[in-house]
């Protein structure tokens, strides 16, 4: 038996989620299955989403992949519209997807300005105007935009992905309003320094353990299913009552 909580108001709920082939959205993708959620997703990588379906679906959980690039707002919304017909219009959407690519910002172009917001904030809002009707018609509905604490404790060598991830709270605030007459509430979900396997393989060195050792109040690492359980709790009617709030899973760093 699991020592986590399962929540009743989440079976057969149908869920949407961008970039759930790997990391902290796998984590989500499973999760959402575990607790009997009917699971759509979306991922720019076809071979691991494909995989990750099957797997879940042999286990006997209702889960669906489209291979999708979110920057493409078409193909994105058709993805969304054909969970909708096979699971039904979705109650819970978490916006995840997003790329902390590394860059200089003396040498970001307009192009690339464009490129970045478009991975790290654009694909959320238009995510929002996707199932916002169906949410409308239901009255009720819970929609979860990740965000990252680099912009609050001042991460460097990631201008654009920080300026991204702090607008990101900005579309929680504005849509929460927007929508919450109709029971769909809108929070941010901020994971910390998580370690997932981009994260392992690219950054996390014998300087960054040090780093987190001294920053972070409490001892171990933030996994990603950290911080899906409180994806869990946020898409549950557990939390009818929040919305418009950021909730920060990083093991509490120390300038947070």
């Amino acid at each position: 038996m699991s020592a986590f909580a399962l929540y009743p108001s989440l079976v057969g709920m149908p869920v949407v989620i961008s970039g759930g082939a790997s990391g902290i959205g796998e984590s989500l993708v499973r999760q959402f299955a575990a607790q009997g959620s009917k699971v759509g997703f979306v991922d720019i990588q076809a071979e691991r989403g494909t995989v990750l379906a099957q797997e879940l679906k042999s286990a006997g959980h209702s889960v669906l992949f489209t291979a999708c690039d979110i920057t493409d707002t078409q193909a994105y919304r058709a993805a969304i519209s054909g969970f909708a017909k096979a699971h039904g219009d979705a109650l819970v959407l978490i916006n995840n997807a997003a790329h902390d690519q590394r860059h200089e910002w003396a040498d970001v172009t307009p192009a690339y300005w464009d490129e970045r917001m478009a991975v790290n904030l654009k694909h959320s809002f238009f995510a929002i105007q996707s199932v916002a009707n169906g949410m409308i018609a239901a009255g009720r509905g819970s929609i979860i935009n990740t965000g990252s604490i680099s912009w609050m404790i001042m991460s460097p060598k990631i201008p654009v992905y920080e300026t991204a991830k702090a607008a990101t709270h900005g579309l929680t605030r504005g849509m929460a309003r927007e929508l919450g007459k109709h029971g769909i509430r809108v929070n941010t979900l901020v994971p910390g320094w998580v370690m997932t396997e981009r994260q392992l393989t690219h950054w996390v060195d014998d300087a960054a353990e040090a780093q987190i050792d001294k920053d972070q109040a409490l001892a171990g690492r933030v996994g990603p299913d950290d911080v899906a359980r409180m994806a869990l709790f946020l898409a549950a009617d557990d939390s009818a009552m929040i919305s418009a709030q950021q909730f920060v899973v990083d093991g509490g760093w120390a300038h947070a």
